[in-house]
């Protein structure tokens, strides 16, 4: 490729370290909500087929665990509400300048601007990947309940307690992104 192919321009994209360091904090606080909601979701659902498969193919042989092995479901789908509810709190937290403006002003506060950014993406993207974890940890548990129920009766509440730990790693996922994301507020005004 000769020089001439090359962009010369000063928005000529030269790669991935130009367009994430020139991407607006709003994209990246946008970002982190998708990231905590979607992958929130994928890990419910991730459960749900681990446990869910589990389940139906050990009802065939004993019919009376259907009913009670629906906690397992109920626990990886806890993983996506973990997902809508840091969405929704991070959603609230993007806000607005208060002038509309093609350009914001030298005076803005412009680390609060990129610390809110960041702050909210990592938020989201922590909360997301715990619940991956949490929601293929739980169907896991669902899963091998489901099967030790079908054999032997008394060994539910045991795998179940197993169950309730797993589930609780989305907790901690939430309160971890609802700390980081504490001090993300973007800036509405310039700086006095």
């Amino acid at each position: 490729m000769s020089s001439s192919d090359t962009c010369q321009s000063t928005y000529c994209n030269q790669g991935w370290s130009e367009v994430l360091t020139h991407m607006s904090p709003y994209g990246y606080a946008n970002f982190g909500i998708a990231f905590g909601l979607g992958l929130s979701v994928v890990g419910a659902a991730w459960g749900i087929w681990l446990t869910g498969s589990s389940l139906v193919g050990a009802a065939v042989k004993a019919p009376r665990i259907r009913s009670k092995n629906l906690i397992s479901v109920i626990f990886c789908e806890a993983t996506a509400i973990y997902g809508v509810i840091m969405a929704i709190i991070l959603a609230n937290k993007v806000k607005k300048p208060d002038e509309a403006t093609s350009q914001l002003p030298e005076n803005w506060d412009w680390a609060g601007y990129y610390y809110a950014g960041y702050g909210m993406f990592s938020s989201g993207l922590s909360v997301g990947l715990t619940n991956i974890a949490s929601g293929v940890s739980v169907g896991i548990a669902g899963s091998a309940c489901a099967i030790g129920d079908a054999q032997d009766a008394s060994l539910f509440v045991k795998i179940l307690i197993v169950e309730i730990f797993a589930s609780a790693l989305g907790i901690f996922g939430i309160i971890v992104g609802i700390i980081q994301s504490n001090a993300c507020t973007f800036p509405i005004a310039a700086l006095e």
